[in-house]
């Protein structure tokens, strides 16, 4: 009989080795993907932390206010409601407008239209004194109140100038409760218990342009 032991398995060495290997993989990995949350921007912060608006949703860091569930908007200055609210409809089925704090005004166009749709003559349709603040040519814009848009938010006329004029560049906007689509064509034979119809659009400029779509604006033509 041999007098040779062996002082260690190589089995259990190896396991060892291999065990070993997997810890460091794994604390290597884990540390990869062990990224600090991104920090809130300013907008969020301030759209977080300012104090809300009384009658509205919002807070005032916001320019404008939209509720979306209640078809209201509204405009703000120095945390105070200088117009508002008014009637407003929103995206309807699979087109909602999206929502959140820290949306910002980046174009304005007047009179702008839209080559995505186009009138029963063929031209264009318009989207006046369309003020967009997301991208896919969201916009707020002169349109019919009480139908629903492809994720625009239509305003009366006269709303829809003020919007116009009131908003500016970098302006911030809060879009709140959503998405809930607007009423659609056929909800003016509703019951009145819908709750979205609060029975106080009647006195509300349309803004009926002829646009039988309501839809947004194509922006991927524009500056």
């Amino acid at each position: 009989m041999s007098s040779y032991r062996r002082t260690g398995s190589p089995v259990r060495s190896r396991v060892a080795v291999v065990t070993g290997g997997v810890a460091v993989l794994t604390a290597a990995v884990g540390a990869v993907f062990a990224v600090p949350a991104l920090a809130a921007t300013p907008a969020e912060v301030a759209a977080a932390t300012s104090a809300p608006v009384a009658g509205t949703p919002c807070t005032a860091a916001a320019s404008a206010c939209v509720d979306v569930n209640k078809r209201k908007a509204w405009l703000i200055k120095a945390g105070k409601v200088v117009r508002g609210p008014v009637t407003i409809a929103t995206g309807g089925k699979g087109e909602e407008t999206p929502t959140g704090d820290v949306f910002r005004v980046y174009r304005k166009d007047k009179a702008h239209t839209t080559a995505e749709f186009k009138l029963p003559n063929g031209k264009p349709a318009p989207m006046p004194d369309s003020v967009f603040f997301e991208d896919g040519g969201i916009a707020f814009h002169a349109g019919d109140p009480k139908r629903a848009s492809a994720g625009c938010v239509h305003l009366g006329l006269t709303d829809a100038e003020a919007f116009y004029n009131f908003l500016q560049i970098g302006d911030h906007v809060q879009v709140k409760d959503g998405p809930v689509a607007a009423p659609g064509p056929g909800a003016a034979s509703a019951s009145k218990s819908d709750k979205h119809d609060d029975g106080d659009n009647d006195d509300d400029d349309s803004g009926d342009d002829g646009d039988s779509h309501h839809h947004h604006g194509d922006d991927d033509d524009d500056d």
